[in-house]
């Protein structure tokens, strides 16, 4: 049995509180902070993927920061061709055109308010393909990737610390279900998909002078080896801010510059499915 993509970023979410190494001294903002961020040439603004007031958050930031482009984790580079100017004010036509409800992402209303934050600017997508998703897992991320992939460090084999820490986590969000033989592919595709929101955010940022905002869960925000990671790889002189949105305040420090606290939501159980299994 599989867990919903939403449940599995949730439950990454959570457990990167108490999971993830320390990284640098991280603040935490509140709401009104968002009005005034410090200037960096990429926003990375993370959030759990069902929480409406992450999403509000982010809107927030995006209406003060007025980016040039924003990219969405939720859909690829091709289906944001089919976007048009007119849409962004009419949630029916926009959902439709990104063939949101077989997308598997939650209800469409709660991030209709971030197409509408962000006025003129370009809207990318950041997303992969399930299947090639399914190739970094059987081959590795830089065979999905491409030979490019070493651009973003795909060709770099990762520590013994690392590598453990992240099947750790992947183990985790599946819900102890998950076979150990598994888990090293699984890393492989957080790590291609990284690579793949790096790489549009780049795409955006020359296409368009930036900034570029970024839309995408908590995992891949991460400074330590999400995008940011990967952007400082590949393009050190690109000046990057990392937000993190949780639930539960963190006991320690988390891999942001800055984290944001809301109300978590009612929601079921992810790992219900697998109580009897």
């Amino acid at each position: 049995m599989q867990i919903s993509l939403v449940k599995h970023a949730l439950i990454i979410t959570i457990l990167i509180l108490w999971l993830a190494p320390l990284s640098a001294h991280s603040e935490q903002i509140t709401i009104p902070d968002l009005s005034n961020l410090p200037e960096a040439d990429v926003y990375v603004l993370g959030e759990v993927h069902d929480n409406p007031a992450h999403h509000l958050a982010q809107a927030a930031a995006i209406a003060a920061l007025s980016p040039t482009a924003v990219v969405f984790e939720m859909f690829t580079d091709t289906t944001a061709l089919r976007i048009r100017p007119e849409m962004l004010g009419d949630a029916a036509a926009l959902s439709d055109a990104l063939n949101w409800d077989a997308s598997g992402w939650p209800d469409f209303a709660i991030y209709f308010p971030i197409f509408t934050a962000s006025g003129d600017a370009g809207i990318y997508g950041g997303g992969t393909d399930r299947a090639i998703v399914r190739d970094a897992v059987s081959e590795g991320a830089i065979a999905a990737f491409g030979d490019s992939g070493a651009l973003f460090g795909l060709d770099r084999v990762l520590d013994d610390d690392e590598q453990i820490a992240r099947e750790d986590l992947q183990f985790a969000a599946h819900c102890d279900a998950l076979p150990f033989e598994m888990l090293a592919g699984m890393v492989e595709a957080q790590r291609y998909r990284d690579a793949v929101l790096a790489r549009a955010v780049i795409a955006a940022s020359l296409e368009t002078g930036g900034p570029v905002a970024v839309i995408t869960g908590n995992g891949h925000a991460r400074k330590d080896w999400g995008v940011p990671a990967m952007l400082e790889i590949a393009d050190p002189e690109l000046r990057v801010l990392s937000l993190g949105q949780f639930e539960v305040a963190p006991d320690e420090d988390v891999p942001y510059d800055i984290w944001l606290l809301a109300d978590p939501v009612d929601r079921e159980d992810p790992c219900a499915a697998f109580a009897d299994k």
